[in-house]
């Protein structure tokens, strides 16, 4: 898919998630390229009369969404949500998420998980049948790096999976990728995750492991761009709209 269309489908299941958003919301604010593009949209409602409070899940978005004027609280002063709005890397018919490819996972989750609920805006790109074609990000703590990642690597093989973590390069420089709560991030190549529930269990018993890509039971809906439009997938209403 060209990137100017997919970029186009992002724009569009961004205005389409600004209908979720009504007056008063509480509200969280995702991290990653749709949830930039959402941000700026409910900027745009901001400045129009819309009254809504946020929280960030990312110092980028923290920063993007002051500077359009959207009035910014944290999760200490703010620890109940309406809505968390937030983008995804895959998701599965069953709406469970790999999330972290823009390094934000654990405070993404940790967000996600205060909120009653969690649309997710996605291109078609990242509508998978099985969870894993893109690396499992796993957020670590720099300590024992060596120790954890072999541990890491020992859980993928117990469950049949590849035993690669490659450690995330920064973006730009020379060094590891380094999080906002400065951690370092394993990325696992495993292609696909037949077990989604059993991998997540066994990685969160790793010491060291702080938290993990795999959003389960997290998502209600997910608003869908595609080229023939959007649509919204809620397992609670019985046909996409």
């Amino acid at each position: 898919m060209p990137e100017a269309n997919q970029n186009d489908l992002k724009a569009l299941a961004a205005a389409r998630a600004l209908d979720f958003v009504q007056d008063g919301m509480r509200l969280g604010l995702g991290t990653g390229s749709t949830a930039t593009l959402f941000v700026a949209q409910l900027a745009t409602k901001v400045s129009q009369g819309l009254k809504i409070t946020c929280v960030a899940t990312s110092e980028a978005t923290e920063a993007q969404a002051r500077a359009a004027g959207i009035p910014m609280t944290t999760l200490d002063a703010m620890p109940e949500l309406d809505l968390v709005v937030d983008g995804a890397d895959e998701f599965d018919p069953a709406l469970r998420l790999i999330k972290g490819g823009g390094g934000a996972l654990l405070r993404e989750k940790i967000v996600a998980a205060a909120a009653h609920r969690m649309v997710v805006v996605a291109d078609a790109s990242k509508q998978v049948e099985t969870l894993g074609r893109f690396p499992l990000p796993v957020e670590v703590n720099p300590f024992g790096l060596g120790a954890t990642r072999r541990l890491v690597a020992e859980v993928c093989r117990s469950l049949g999976l590849p035993d690669e973590a490659r450690l995330r390069p920064a973006k730009t420089g020379s060094g590891p990728f380094i999080t906002d709560g400065g951690h370092l991030i394993l990325d696992l190549p495993l292609g696909a995750i037949p077990a989604p529930e059993a991998l997540a269990a066994a990685l969160l018993a790793v010491p060291g492991v702080v938290e993990h890509g795999l959003f389960i039971g997290l998502a209600t809906a997910v608003v869908l761009a595609t080229a023939g439009g959007t649509r919204v997938i809620d397992p609670s209403v019985k046909n996409g709209t």
